[in-house]
Protein backbone atom coordinates (compact mmCIF):
# COMPACT_ATOMS: atom_id res chain seq x y z
CA UNK A 1 0.00 0.00 0.00
CA UNK A 2 1.28 3.76 -0.87
CA UNK A 3 1.68 6.30 1.47
CA UNK A 4 -0.88 9.01 1.49
CA UNK A 5 -0.80 13.21 2.27
CA UNK A 6 -3.92 14.85 4.16
CA UNK A 7 -4.06 18.01 4.02
CA UNK A 8 -6.73 20.04 6.41
CA UNK A 9 -6.95 23.82 5.94
CA UNK A 10 -8.86 26.30 7.98
CA UNK A 11 -9.84 30.07 7.70
CA UNK A 12 -9.68 31.54 10.68
CA UNK A 13 -10.97 34.96 10.43
CA UNK A 14 -14.36 33.85 11.45
CA UNK A 15 -13.02 31.97 14.74
CA UNK A 16 -11.96 33.27 18.39
CA UNK A 17 -8.91 31.17 17.67
CA UNK A 18 -5.74 32.87 16.53
CA UNK A 19 -2.80 31.09 15.21
CA UNK A 20 -1.04 32.30 18.39
CA UNK A 21 -3.66 30.00 20.58
CA UNK A 22 -3.17 27.02 18.38
CA UNK A 23 0.89 27.32 18.38
CA UNK A 24 0.33 26.61 22.14
CA UNK A 25 -1.67 24.31 21.85
CA UNK A 26 0.58 22.20 19.23
CA UNK A 27 3.06 22.54 22.21
CA UNK A 28 1.23 21.52 24.66
CA UNK A 29 -1.17 19.15 23.35
CA UNK A 30 -0.81 17.89 19.98
CA UNK A 31 3.30 17.40 20.07
CA UNK A 32 2.15 14.14 22.66
CA UNK A 33 -0.68 13.46 20.94
CA UNK A 34 0.65 12.52 17.75
CA UNK A 35 4.24 11.42 18.61
CA UNK A 36 2.65 7.76 18.71
CA UNK A 37 -0.23 7.71 16.43
CA UNK A 38 0.46 4.26 14.21
CA UNK A 39 1.50 4.86 10.60
CA UNK A 40 2.36 9.11 10.83
CA UNK A 41 4.79 8.88 9.16
CA UNK A 42 5.04 13.06 9.12
CA UNK A 43 2.71 15.70 10.57
CA UNK A 44 3.38 19.32 9.88
CA UNK A 45 1.17 22.16 11.76
CA UNK A 46 1.29 24.70 8.56
CA UNK A 47 0.06 28.67 9.48
CA UNK A 48 -0.12 32.03 7.23
CA UNK A 49 -0.95 34.52 10.05
CA UNK A 50 -1.71 37.67 7.91
CA UNK A 51 -4.27 35.68 5.77
CA UNK A 52 -5.60 33.42 9.62
CA UNK A 53 -4.80 30.25 7.78
CA UNK A 54 -3.68 27.00 9.99
CA UNK A 55 -3.72 23.23 8.82
CA UNK A 56 -1.52 20.34 9.24
CA UNK A 57 -0.21 18.22 6.18
CA UNK A 58 0.18 14.54 7.87
CA UNK A 59 1.76 11.66 5.95
CA UNK A 60 0.26 7.96 6.89
CA UNK A 61 2.09 5.04 5.97
CA UNK A 62 -1.39 3.57 4.10
CA UNK A 63 -5.15 4.93 3.67
CA UNK A 64 -5.74 2.52 6.43
CA UNK A 65 -3.62 4.61 8.79
CA UNK A 66 -4.96 7.62 7.53
CA UNK A 67 -8.81 6.48 8.42
CA UNK A 68 -7.93 5.85 11.96
CA UNK A 69 -9.57 7.72 15.02
CA UNK A 70 -6.88 10.46 15.54
CA UNK A 71 -6.40 12.85 17.96
CA UNK A 72 -7.70 15.94 16.83
CA UNK A 73 -8.88 18.79 18.89
CA UNK A 74 -8.49 21.83 16.01
CA UNK A 75 -11.89 21.20 15.40
CA UNK A 76 -12.88 21.32 18.55
CA UNK A 77 -10.75 24.64 19.03
CA UNK A 78 -11.43 26.67 16.07
CA UNK A 79 -14.96 25.56 16.28
CA UNK A 80 -15.97 23.72 12.89
CA UNK A 81 -14.38 21.63 10.34
CA UNK A 82 -11.11 22.32 7.91
CA UNK A 83 -12.67 24.04 5.16
CA UNK A 84 -10.41 21.96 2.97
CA UNK A 85 -9.64 18.63 3.22
CA UNK A 86 -7.84 16.64 0.40
CA UNK A 87 -6.02 13.21 0.59
CA UNK A 88 -3.53 12.43 -1.82
CA UNK A 89 -1.43 9.30 -2.79
CA UNK A 90 1.96 9.89 -2.49
CA UNK A 91 3.64 10.08 -6.04
CA UNK A 92 7.73 9.83 -4.71
CA UNK A 93 9.42 11.39 -1.68
CA UNK A 94 13.13 12.41 -0.46
CA UNK A 95 13.69 13.21 3.34
CA UNK A 96 16.33 14.27 5.67
CA UNK A 97 14.24 13.24 8.62
CA UNK A 98 16.65 14.19 11.95
CA UNK A 99 16.90 17.96 9.88
CA UNK A 100 13.00 18.33 10.96
CA UNK A 101 12.58 17.28 13.79
CA UNK A 102 10.63 20.15 15.88
CA UNK A 103 10.91 22.68 13.74
CA UNK A 104 9.11 25.93 13.15
CA UNK A 105 7.32 28.75 14.39
CA UNK A 106 5.91 26.96 17.55
CA UNK A 107 9.47 26.74 19.12
CA UNK A 108 10.65 30.18 18.50
CA UNK A 109 8.86 31.65 21.71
Amino acid sequence: MPPVVRIALWNLADSDVTVEHLRQYIRDDAMPAFETVHGLLFKAWVSHENSERWGVVDVFESAEAADQPLPYRARELIGRDADIVEVFDVEATIAIAPQLARLGLAFES
